[in-house]
Parts: structure tokens; sequence; C-alpha cells
């Protein structure tokens, strides 16, 4: 491990980018373009040093608390920093004193490291079945020693982490669904290698859904009208707030200019009638479906398994790890309000994985108390 003396400063963004491009593993949250998708927050680029050497990276989202004109640091899913080289100490001792100086009284950090991983086939087995409550429980497909010493290094460091039980938190989850498109050797799979991960049903209506008279279309930002069609459907069958269509036109413009071919949309149709859609987003050799919709219409074509199946090729085709389908509870209690969406993901292949979740640091004590109660009682 590295011992040399690290120290941060801003860089631009052209030179963050330059970085990013040399980097693997690196989130979308993480791109100095991604702060112009954020409304409400204002983006930072940071670089850690190493004498002259740029060697890690960070997007700072910054939000102003109300009334005390300070602000709230955040850095998604990241930094992009080797912390197998660099002991977590060094990289947050300079940058927690540079954020301080600048008037922000509390940082939040997701790291993003895979922590433990549990196979599709174990949890899709074992979801309802006595003795087993949640992930914990389970056998373990794999875990990280470098994402569990990081966890124990920030606790030391002074950080908190908040306990989310089986639910959701503001923020990135801490429990995602990956579909692994890689083998454990790093060998990048096929199509029909990533589908035998699929429960059989799904393998079969996959199937079905590939043969059938369905077109799948890669959209314009013109076309995100049609997604937003069918996700406003989608939020009013599963009574969710949906985002306006400015913001996917905003994501599908800004993300490509940037990176061309790094947010993509999907569009399955039959006969002229839209049937699903979904909304993919790559970054180094990554990938995150992140938003899909479907119609409520000729459900017997499976068109978002059509559209998954493409996503699926698209993504090995650019020599992504995996296939990121968002966030899961560490339940296995079948009577949790969102074990049904951890039977859905893992009938399509994905393994759970728990990552390093979010981590606070009070940079103003008193504040970050403040700020702490404040947010407690808007929850109410």
């Amino acid at each position: 491990m590295s011992h040399n003396e690290l120290h941060v400063r801003p860089i631009s963004g052209t030179e963050h980018s330059a970085f990013l491009e040399t980097a693997q593993d690196v989130s979308f949250l993480q791109r100095p373009e991604w702060a112009q998708v954020k409304s409400g927050w204002r983006g930072e680029s940071l670089g850690w040093f190493e004498e002259d050497e740029l060697v890690g990276t960070a997007l700072v989202l910054h939000r102003a608390a109300p009334v005390i004109k300070k602000t709230l640091a955040y850095i998604p899913d990241g930094p992009v920093i080797d912390f197998g080289s660099y002991a977590a100490e060094q990289v947050i001792a300079p940058l927690s004193a540079y954020l301080k100086n600048r008037g922000a009284f509390q940082l939040k950090m997701g790291p993003g490291l895979a922590v433990r991983t549990w196979g599709a086939a174990a949890v899709r087995k074992n979801l309802g079945k006595e003795g087993f409550s949640q992930l914990a429980d389970l056998e373990l497909k794999s875990s990280s020693q470098t994402a569990l010493a990081l966890n124990d290094a920030l606790a030391k460091l002074g950080f908190t982490k908040e306990d989310v039980g089986m639910d959701f938190a503001a923020g990135q989850p801490e429990y995602v669904a990956r579909v692994a498109l890689q083998d454990d050797e790093g060998n990048q799979l096929d199509a029909d290698g990533v589908m035998a991960s699929y429960s059989s049903t799904t393998r079969n209506e996959t199937r079905k859904a590939l043969k059938s008279t369905l077109e799948i279309e890669i959209g314009e930002t013109k076309d995100m009208a049609r997604f937003h069609a069918l996700y406003n459907h989608t939020a009013d069958r599963q009574e969710f707030t949906g985002r306006p269509l400015s913001y996917f036109e905003k994501m599908h413009t800004v993300l490509n200019e940037a990176v061309p071919g790094s947010c993509t949309l999907y569009i399955a149709s039959n006969e002229g009638v839209d049937l699903a859609a979904a909304i993919v987003i790559r970054s180094s050799n990554l990938a995150w479906y992140l938003y899909g919709a479907s119609s409520s219409e000729q459900r017997k074509l499976f068109a978002p398994k059509a559209i998954m199946q493409h996503m699926v090729s698209d993504s090995i085709a650019a020599g992504c790890r995996y296939l990121d389908q968002g966030g899961v509870s560490a339940t296995l209690d079948k009577e949790h309000h969102l074990s049904g969406l951890t039977k859905f993901k893992t009938n399509t292949g994905c393994d759970i994985v728990q990552t390093s979740g979010e981590w606070d640091l009070a940079l103003n004590k008193p504040l970050a108390w403040a700020f702490e109660k404040y947010m407690n009682w808007r929850k109410k």
C-alpha cells in the first residue's frame, strides 16, 4: 500500500473526463456531466494528486442547506480511486480538509464497492423458505476484503452509516441486483450464457418474445416522449410519482454529448403500438438498466423481456462486467412488501450485491447535528 501523501485540488471537467477514460468500474454518477442532469445540486470536479500525478477523482455534488448558507457535499458511487493502493485516511484527510475550508458542514459518500454477493439461483431458491429471513442467512457467492476493510476504516475515521433495515433510504441503495456478463475469470459470457442464469419461466418467456413480431429500436432524444407516455402509464399502475419528460430528454442529451452512445433508449413495439421502453446507461465497463416502462396491452408478447435481452447483448458487446438493475431489499421474507422485487430480479438472473452503502462524516458537528434534526422532522 502506498504511503506517499496525497493532496486534493479542483480539476477541470476536461481533466476529469480524461482520467475516467483510463479507469475501470466508473459509475455514471461520477462523471462530471452528471452534475448537469441533477438540478438543485452544484457539481465540482476534484482530483487526488500524488506529487504531480493525478491518481483519483470525485464528482462532488453540493447542496445548500436552508438558512445556514453552508453545503452538504455528496459523492455518489465514488470516489474513483484505488482503495487497494491507498489507505482510507490518505484519501479522506485531504478531502475533508478541502471541503471544510470551503464551507461544507457534512460529507456524504457512497464508495460503491461490492462487499458481498449472493448468487441469483440461491436467493431465488430460498426466498420465503423457513430459516432464511435475510440475505445474511445464505451462503455467499463472493466477498471483497478491500471493501470490508474500507468499511472498517471509514468507521474508525468517524463516519457513520445509516441502518436502513429492510427498506430503502434516500440516496443510492446498499443492496442492488446485477446480471453478471462475465464469468469468474473475467471472460465475457454470450447471451445464451447469461440466459442460463434466468429462471426457466423467464427463459421461456424471453425466447417467445424474441421469436415474436415485436420490433426493437434504439430511440433518439425526440423519442423520449414515447418512453414517457409508457412511463406515466406505469407510474399510474404502480402508484408512484414519475419524473417530467424534460428530465429524461436532458439526461439523454447531456450524457450522449459527453460520451456518445452512453445513454440508450430502447423501444419495443408491435404493429405500430409501443408496448415497452427502457433506458440503459453505460460507463467504462459497467451498465445500468435505469428506467423501464410497459403498456398493459399485449402482455403475452413479453415486450420487456425482449428489450432485456437486447440490452444484455449490447452490454456484452460493449465489454461490460454486469448490468445493474437497481435496488432491492436484504429480506428473504415473502411477506415483506419488497420481496416481489427480489423474486422478479433474481428470475432475470440477477445476483444480489451488498455495496459499501452511504456514509456520513460531520465536518461541522453542530451544523451536521442540526441538519439531521431538521431532516428527521421533515420525514414525520
